[in-house]
């Protein structure tokens, strides 16, 4: 026995001591690992470089060196210019900017976007960045779209062009902050300007760049954002404003159930086209996760305005949720559900058969999506980065913010999932999706219960909790708010008086009343007439 322990005992001191030596090496590649970019990015950025000097100045940055001669700079972003992006932290990037004041190189050294971590190629990330190489921090740069003289246009990066946008505003502020510091000439020569007579914002040669061109303004980058998005805003103010008025009357509209299914079918092309694979506006339980972890840290309101049609998105959801519960945004404005609804349609005109779990069964799947959230929540206090990656359990990068353009596991659970929701409606939403779990939580706080019920609902009416396919109506009767996706079938049962059993007991005493009604008028008739006609 004490042989054994004290086996055990060594082993125990072993593996402890193991352990600490790994933990020094690790610290220690780590420091390398921090160090050493900026001196083999400076000389990538400077090959004939031979020393790089360390930060210092206002603002921060390294100078390049060739024997005594200097060659340029070398600066973090987050140092000069640190604009927050989608995660709420700014991103960093290691820039070069020569002599002659021109971007010799520039790479990503660390950020926590989650569109970058899972979802963009390293391929479109490297063109993306090596398009800078040559810019003047004399020159405006602008993302996509046509060619505009006084511009230089590169091309963003497909499914992340907020964080592209990020990444530029914050470059090119940083680099014209330590040109003008370091005495980098900011006045373009004459042979590098054009001068346009019918545009007077454009500087004339010899002429200092005013402050908005250099990105010296006070003017948030947000604000640019949305005026350059002015009118996909205004689209998608235009179609929650529709839905609020198809929420508010949605008694007249269930009443009339052919318009009802034309309307909502056009609104789920809607949200899956304009709203996901245009705008890229499908939000995720790693917004939940980025507003809590603001919240406890350092909030700031200008990491959530970067994205506008995400914004205004958020803002309404947060309004409805109150009004309606989660079921508006999971049944109308999310891209993915939208999707699987539509082709779950498509599989109902195919009669293809489906397939619901036990009730028994059915509410334990239920538990999943909660626990899956819990389990992201407790990662993103660690790390929102780490928690961005785990969240590829939503399939919402790759069949909306990617398009499908993705391959290997993560395409095909997006594309299994969709199948699995052919036989059974909106599989994912019910029990796998942690934003459905989110805004579940706050959903029995809603002030209004605006769909109707009557007292024989499940006492003994069956009719609606057989007919919805989601299973958010319990057997006696109550709808679990929880659960509800605001499709508004229930309603429509509610208001037909050939399906709804109260209704059309009152529809057929109604019919035999006047049927004898009229057998007796008809009587009267008879008796009434002339014997001799």
């Amino acid at each position: 026995m004490n042989h054994s322990f004290d086996i055990f005992h060594r082993r125990y001191i072993e593996a402890t001591a193991w352990l600490a030596v790994w933990a020094v090496l690790m610290m220690g590649a780590i420091n390398t690992a921090c160090a050493a970019p900026v001196y083999d990015l400076a000389q990538k950025y400077f090959p004939r470089a031979d020393s790089v000097g360390e930060f210092a100045g206002e603002p921060l940055a390294a100078p390049v060196y060739e024997g005594a001669k200097l060659l340029g700079y070398v600066l973090r972003t987050t140092d000069i210019a640190p604009i927050p992006a989608y995660s709420g932290k700014p991103i960093t990037l290691l820039v070069g900017i020569g002599a002659d004041g021109r971007i010799s190189g520039l790479e990503i050294t660390k950020h926590s976007e989650p569109i970058l971590a899972a979802g963009v190629s390293e391929t479109d990330l490297k063109h993306y960045v090596d398009q800078y190489h040559g810019v003047s921090v004399r020159e405006r740069v602008k993302l996509g779209g046509a060619e505009r003289e006084g511009y230089v246009t590169i091309d963003g990066i497909t499914g992340a062009t907020i964080t592209a946008m990020v990444m530029n505003a914050t470059v090119m502020k940083a680099v014209k902050k330590v040109a003008e510091s370091r005495g980098i000439p900011l006045t373009a020569r004459a042979s590098e300007l054009t001068v346009q007579t019918d545009s007077p914002a454009e500087p004339a040669a010899n002429q200092q760049a005013p402050a908005w061109w250099l990105g010296e303004t006070s003017e948030p980058f947000w604000v640019s954002v949305w005026q350059e998005r002015v009118w996909q805003i205004a689209v998608l103010s235009a179609a929650l404003g529709i839905l609020v008025f198809i929420l508010l009357f949605q008694d007249w509209l269930t009443s009339r159930p052919k318009l009802l299914k034309y309307i909502r079918t056009g609104y789920l092309l809607f949200t899956l086209f304009f709203i996901g694979w245009y705008s890229l506006a499908q939000l995720s339980v790693i917004h939940v996760l980025t507003f809590i972890n603001a919240v406890l840290h350092q909030f700031s309101w200008e990491a959530f305005l970067v994205d506008p049609l995400i914004f205004v998105l958020w803002g309404f959801v947060a309004l409805t949720l109150l009004l309606w519960g989660r079921g508006v945004y999971c049944g109308w404005l999310c891209p993915f559900g939208a999707l699987q609804e539509l082709i779950h349609k498509i599989a109902q005109r195919l009669k293809i058969p489906e397939y619901h779990f036990p009730a028994v069964v059915h509410e334990r799947l239920m538990a999943l999506k909660y626990v899956i959230f819990v389990a992201l929540f407790g990662l993103s206090l660690q790390s929102i980065g780490y928690a961005a990656m785990a969240a590829e359990v939503e399939p919402f990068k790759t069949a909306i913010v990617m398009r499908f353009n993705r391959e290997g596991v993560l395409l095909a659970y997006a594309l299994a999932l969709l199948v699995i929701g052919v036989f059974n409606r909106k599989f994912f939403c019910k029990y796998l999706c942690p934003l459905g779990a989110a805004l579940a939580i706050p959903a029995p706080l809603r002030i209004f219960d605006w769909l109707r019920r009557r007292k024989e609902c499940g006492r003994p009416c069956q009719i609606c909790a057989k007919e919805c396919e989601v299973q958010a109506i319990r057997p006696t009767g109550e709808i679990n708010p929880n659960e509800c996706h605001y499709c508004l079938d229930c309603q429509v049962t509610y208001w037909d008086d050939h399906r709804c059993p109260p209704l059309s007991e009152k529809r057929i005493r109604r019919e035999k009343s006047k049927a004898a009604l009229d057998r007796i008028r008809a009587a009267k008739t008879t008796t009434t007439e002339p014997l001799g006609t």
